[in-house]
């Protein structure tokens, strides 16, 4: 199984940073307007999310895995809930290649898959280089078109 580029982890670590952040400016907020409650508590609620966004992101990444199978793409993942996917090459309406401004700050990109299915069902592979991002893409666009003709059942 393929584990993700190690960069990932600070790209979700950026994420936590964004949300800590977001998240102290509106208790301090509310602190200044609302509430009239002691300085140290939004402070305190602001290191405790950033603590423990931080852990999520190791256990996260040690979790996330995929692999690409005879016939299907297999992935793993979640820190609670583990989750995994099986999609069908069959099932593969088409891939695309994506890359949000931290990720291109980080060097990475992101695999989307689009699946025929629920709005839900489309599947994402985060913490890939440009290079691998596009070479999976280009694998999983071939698998596609070669079990185009099998039945998806």
């Amino acid at each position: 199984m393929e584990t993700l580029n190690s960069r990932v982890r600070i790209v979700w670590f950026a994420g936590v940073l964004i949300t800590t952040a977001f998240v102290g400016a509106v208790l301090f907020a509310v602190r200044r307007f609302v509430f009239d409650i002691a300085v140290w508590l939004p402070l305190a609620l602001a290191v405790v999310i950033f603590v423990l966004g931080g852990i999520y992101t190791v256990f996260k990444y040690r979790v996330w895995r995929f692999e690409i199978r005879d016939d299907d793409l297999y992935l793993e993942r979640g820190v609670f809930t583990r989750v995994t996917t099986v999609v069908p090459f069959v099932r593969v309406q088409h891939v695309d290649t994506q890359r949000g401004p931290i990720e291109r700050l980080a060097g990475l990109g992101s695999v989307v898959v689009y699946t025929a299915g629920s709005r839900g069902a489309d599947v994402t592979i985060p913490g890939l280089t440009p290079e691998r991002a596009s070479d999976l893409q280009r694998r999983l666009r071939n698998l596609a078109i070669e079990s185009e003709y099998e039945d998806a059942v």
